[in-house]
């Protein structure tokens, strides 16, 4: 795994919402394609759409987390979801993942198996470092899919660069800027628990991506 340079800034606010996350930069082909990981993801999916029930989803206690830092923030726990609880729901319904890229695949596979959120940016589109942080309502988010600047209410835990650029509202939606495309070679991950994990949950998240990203990712 490479040092990019860019690092994650957690704010004290934002540590006192015990919002814990990590990050990882990878130099990698988001080109590539393996055969070997679909073989992986299809297990996977069999797996957790047997544990996954509606009553999992509604009583497992990280899930509830992400839902107590809505209630903690004032935020709709139904408008808002956080984005691994949108994936069990997909999960649930198709009996699959989406297909997206090789990275963008590996990264939901870990977020649905370890049932934190992750995301990840193309790094050359980041300016500076990335700082989780409550917003201020002055910021500018453009989301995924979207070409139109959505307001961001103050007062939510965002992750925002140096450019004042929200890259991703809450654990619920990322940017559509520094998506991750067939250009980007640096990509910087986002390894996100809540109040219901440990630190040690989300280092071993960090790890599982680390390990899948080497098996199925290798540009060598």
């Amino acid at each position: 795994m490479a040092d990019g340079g860019a690092r994650l800034i957690i704010a004290p606010e934002v540590a006192q919402l015990e919002v814990r996350a990590t990050y990882l930069v990878a130099e990698l082909d988001t080109r590539v394609a393996s055969a070997a990981f679909e073989e992986y993801r299809a297990a996977l999916c069999e797996k957790l759409l047997a544990q996954y029930s509606e009553e999992f989803v509604q009583n497992d206690p990280v899930l509830e987390g992400y839902r107590e830092l809505r209630r903690r923030i004032g935020r709709s726990v139904r408008k808002y979801p956080c984005s691994t609880e949108s994936l069990i729901g997909f999960l649930r319904r198709k009996g699959t993942l989406p297909s997206i890229n090789l990275v963008v695949d590996i990264y939901n596979c870990v977020s649905l198996e370890t049932r934190l959120t992750l995301g990840a940016h193309d790094l050359d589109r980041v300016s500076g470092n990335i700082h989780l942080r409550l917003a201020g309502g002055d910021e500018h988010f453009v989301p995924l899919g979207s070409d139109r600047e959505e307001a961001v209410g103050a007062g939510e835990y965002c992750y925002i660069d140096d450019g004042n650029e929200v890259l991703c509202r809450l654990d619920y939606r990322q940017c559509d800027r520094t998506k991750l495309g067939t250009a980007t070679r640096r990509c910087f991950f986002i390894i996100q628990g809540n109040p219901h994990t440990t630190p040690e949950d989300v280092e071993n998240g960090k790890a599982r991506l680390a390990q899948l990203l080497d098996k199925y990712c290798k540009t060598d």
